[in-house]
């Protein structure tokens, strides 16, 4: 025992520390700053796997994808982050325009969507799809029969006087949700028409909350009777037993492509391509699902769970996501939005 000490002690301390360490720890090779613009449950669930599976240490940073797209411009010369997981994919389409992010193509693109490999291709490889989900209206049927208000079944449906001080949909200026329904009734109404309708709808707006998730957490709690909100987010509070329901607007809507994204520059490159490689397996993508999330997955081979809706059932309009994922075109948009709508007094 004497003699293993004594030889113990003449080892090096670093190489000493590798021999005794656990397993698990001995496998650690390095680290990973991630940033992550879906919900919190899933961010860490996607951590914790990661970690487990490689023994790469993630530290997580959760905020919404237009505060993403900003925190890159402002680190842009000095990158703290390496990916940047989920959210829509116009931000960052926009972060591929504006040389935000970095070229990688997984050897596993072509296991994807049609669509994740098109988010691939409009990007130059910049980003790729990760899931997909519908935009539609969520609303609080228990809320809505006390107050004896039918519920909303199309846009037009959203101008009604019915729903004066009942709506909630989130600020573009931070929320990736809220780009992509101006964006759907641009391209179903014309612009010029869908600024009349947003400044109608403006009425009867309460509330435009930072988060894209925040409108329909506030049905669910009966803050508020109705929210412009992906269909999925509906599936998640319903499930968590809420009373939420949701429509599909009969004019057709918008949809997204959750992105995922290498920031340029990443100090953790190796780390980064790793886990953007693990992201787009069938059991990485299955965690959405297992964290209460209804998204499409873009693996064809992820199980789509039953509860998720179908986006084959659904009426999609034919969404430009090069064009209304452009840089010029966002801002434009969104600075119109904030200058004609949001300074209306409601």
């Amino acid at each position: 025992m004497l003699f293993r000490l004594i030889r113990a002690a003449a080892i090096p301390a670093a190489l000493l520390a590798a021999v005794l360490a656990p397993a698990g720890a001995a496998r650690a090779q390095g680290s990973l700053n991630l940033y992550c613009s879906v919900q919190l449950e899933w961010c860490q669930a996607a951590a914790n796997a990661f970690q487990r599976d490689t023994g790469i240490r993630v530290a997580v940073s959760q905020k919404g994808s237009g505060e993403v797209l900003a925190q890159l411009r402002a680190e842009a010369g000095n990158p703290r982050g390496d990916v940047w997981f989920g959210g829509t994919g116009d931000p960052h389409l926009q972060a591929a325009e504006e040389n935000l992010s970095a070229e990688y193509r997984s050897p596993s693109l072509d296991q994807l969507h049609d669509w994740a490999q098109k988010q691939a291709r409009d990007s130059r490889y910049r980003t790729v799809g990760i899931y997909a989900g519908a935009l539609g209206m969520a609303f609080n049927p228990e809320l809505l029969a006390r107050r004896n208000i039918a519920a909303p079944a199309c846009w037009r449906d959203l101008l009604d006087a019915r729903f004066r001080n009942e709506i909630q949909m989130a600020n573009p200026q931070s929320s990736g949700t809220a780009y992509v329904m101006i964006a759907t009734i641009v391209q179903i109404m014309g612009e010029d028409p869908a600024f009349e309708y947003l400044k109608a709808l403006h009425r009867n707006i309460n509330a435009y909350p930072r988060s894209g998730t925040g409108p329909i957490k506030s049905v669910a709690r009966g803050e508020t009777a109705v929210s412009v909100s992906f269909v999925h987010d509906a599936v998640t509070e319903r499930l968590g037993g809420f009373p939420v329901s949701s429509a599909v607007p009969c004019e057709g809507t918008g949809y997204e492509v959750g992105s995922m994204s290498i920031i340029r520059g990443a100090r953790n490159l190796r780390s980064a391509q790793r886990f953007y490689d693990w992201a787009l397996t069938p059991a990485a993508q299955q965690l959405g699902a297992e964290s209460k999330q209804f998204q499409t997955p873009s693996n064809r081979a992820t199980p789509v769970p039953a509860e998720a809706p179908r986006m084959a059932d659904i009426r999609l309009i034919d969404y430009d996501f090069a064009k209304y994922g452009a840089s010029a075109e966002r801002r434009r948009l969104i600075e119109r939005w904030d200058r004609e709508v949001n300074a209306l007094p409601r």
